[in-house]
């Protein structure tokens, strides 16, 4: 018997649909985290044009990484030397724990290789390879830099994005309409208030206020 139309239709949304969102989501954020080591190594950056202004903001997070980074090696030659008698369990583990370090690794070399990038037109805005959010500079109605560590156990508002860095942010953005951010996971909401770091604050507050001006 031959499939209907709806079948047919119906098997390529079951093969297009066969990893949950969640899951192609989580996948992609993975594979821009490994595309970033080509980029961190050549010392270039990624979708920054020749004229426009590029502001790192991986700084504080540097030491963290590299500490866990460490971490994790030392872990993995510990477990390698207890497993060393079974060599089946000794493969699997040691891609495993190298697979970790690299993707602590790639957490700083997303974020090396993704500033925010200021043009005439708008900001980008990006945490790493999670987050990715451009502001038309007209939506902007003011310009704070403002210290802010992050308190555990506060209430968020479902209108404020913070993007902390190392638990901080340096640059509070209030916006006269609200612009569209999606997570890496769960549902995209609308925020009227950007709070994220960047490692020259000062001298991206000033030229938003230009601009914005």
């Amino acid at each position: 018997m031959k499939p209907t139309g709806a079948d047919k239709n119906g098997g390529g949304r079951m093969r297009r649909g066969f990893l949950p969102e969640p899951i192609r989501r989580l996948a992609a954020h993975e594979g821009r985290v490994l595309g970033s080591f080509p980029l961190w190594i050549g010392r270039r950056r990624h979708q920054v044009g020749p004229d426009e202004r590029a502001f790192g903001y991986a700084s504080p997070q540097a030491a963290t990484v590299y500490g866990l980074a460490f971490v994790c090696v030392v872990e993995t030659v510990g477990v390698s030397f207890l497993v060393r008698e079974w060599p089946a369990v000794h493969a699997v583990l040691l891609v495993l724990d190298l697979y970790t370090v690299l993707l602590v690794l790639g957490i700083q070399a997303a974020a090396v290789t993704r500033p925010h990038v200021l043009t005439a037109r708008s900001l980008r805005v990006r945490a790493g390879a999670r987050v990715d959010l451009t502001i038309p500079l007209h939506h902007i109605s003011a310009v704070r830099r403002e210290l802010r560590f992050q308190a555990s156990g506060g209430e968020a508002r479902d209108d404020v994005l913070e993007l902390a860095v190392g638990a901080q942010t340096s640059l509070t953005l209030e916006l006269t309409e609200p612009v569209t951010h999606v997570p890496l996971l769960g549902k995209p909401r609308e925020v009227t208030t950007v709070r994220f770091h960047a490692d020259e604050s000062g001298e991206l507050a000033r030229a938003l206020r230009s601009l914005v001006a």
